[in-house]
């Protein structure tokens, strides 16, 4: 693809669409979402502050290049956006490479070793190639894959696993810091790709502990009035092009095990579409854990699909019995993942959840854990 020159990013702006219907927002939910709760959330969230992105990128381009009525709905919450210190000191002096050829080379010992702890810092050496906008992932020499080597490592204990995705970070730097901060660091975290200061949230997360997904823009039924933004896949757009504009969403930054997807109910239910994404996961040795839209789909790839949504409904009562029917699920079939948005309240209710579920017998496990190969 055409190399995009980047420019200092200014004030970030919000697709306030996208947030409220976000890949952890299951489809049932949207348009009470988009009617009832758009003011609520903005209240809950308050302002969108968060940093600079790394230097290769700009979002200017995209800007000018999305449909009309897409610009308008990026404001601010409520006054203008101050940038996150610690984000913007990530993204300009990015963490250095692992040492080590590979995860399975001589850092091996020592990145599982950090099981409990830190994940190792991003880019790992052997696992990306530059691109034309940045870093891309690559399949090892020794054939291990991205997929592996930015899990976060797991040791199954016979327990019924369960697993979590909260998604729409990067938007709000308040509430992804609380997820970061506050969430076990076995639940995965993903990251919208228009955030910017993208590799600085991933950087914190990955410091924390948890295992990252990148959100992909994709069609949904209703666009455009549903507009994910200027790089989203397009359901009829040529498999060139399809790879064209997940090379942009690739190497917006590294240190992630996989994709997930950002709306794209149309684009999930192509045959031809779905293969042209599926095909170049494969070849970089990704992953793609969905929000529930693509439970049928395959593609010769680590996959996963959450079963439930547990915050369709914005209270604490309605999000534990969620949780609960996710445990029943794990019960009956040894694992179940679910899926959920940054909400203040999803956030304090799933960290309480989270310290108190393996005292009932289960095994809290990133989503990495619950893909297998389809």
């Amino acid at each position: 693809m055409a190399n995009i020159a980047m420019p200092q990013i200014k004030a970030p702006t919000v697709d306030v669409a996208g947030l409220l219907k976000s890949p952890a927002v299951g489809a049932g939910a949207a348009a009470a979402l988009f009617i009832g709760a758009a003011f609520a959330l903005l209240q809950m969230l308050g302002p969108f502050g968060h940093g600079g992105a790394r230097a290769e990128m700009s979002l200017d381009a995209a800007f000018r290049a999305a449909p009309p009525g897409w610009r308008e709905a990026l404001r601010p919450a409520q006054g203008p956006a101050t940038p996150e210190p610690d984000v913007v000191r990530l993204s300009e002096r990015p963490l250095a490479p692992l040492a080590g050829a590979s995860f399975n080379g001589p850092a091996a010992p020592a990145v599982r070793a950090l099981a409990g702890g830190a994940l190792p810092a991003a880019p790992i050496s052997g696992f990306f190639a530059p691109g034309p906008g940045g870093p891309l992932p690559i399949i090892a020499q020794d054939g291990r894959t991205p997929a592996q080597a930015y899990a976060r490592p797991f040791t199954s204990n016979g327990r019924p696993k369960l697993g979590i995705v909260v998604g729409g970070l990067g938007l709000n730097a308040r509430a992804t810091r609380q997820a970061i901060e506050t969430l076990r660091p076995e639940i995965t975290l993903s990251f919208v790709v228009y955030a910017e200061g993208l590799q600085g949230w991933i950087d914190m997360a990955r410091a924390h502990g948890h295992e990252v997904l990148l959100e992909t823009p994709l069609e949904p039924l209703d666009y455009p009035d549903n507009d994910p933004g200027p790089y989203t896949l397009m359901t009829d757009a040529s498999p060139p092009e399809t790879a064209k504009k997940l090379e942009w969403i690739l190497s917006r930054a590294t240190g992630y095990f996989g994709l997930t997807n950002y709306l794209g109910s149309r684009f999930l239910g192509d045959d031809r579409a779905y293969e042209a994404l599926a095909s170049s996961l494969r070849a970089r040795g990704l992953a793609f854990v969905d929000d529930g839209s693509a439970a049928r789909r395959g593609g010769g790839l680590p996959r996963a699909t959450a079963e439930r949504v547990i915050d369709d409904q914005l209270s604490a009562a309605a999000i534990d019995q969620q949780l609960l029917a996710l445990e029943a699920g794990a019960l009956q079939r040894g694992q179940a993942l679910g899926s959920a948005f940054a909400y203040p309240i999803t956030l304090e209710t799933v960290a309480r959840w989270a310290n108190e579920v393996e005292q009932r017998g289960y095994q809290l496990a990133p989503a990495s854990a619950l893909t297998t190969r389809k």
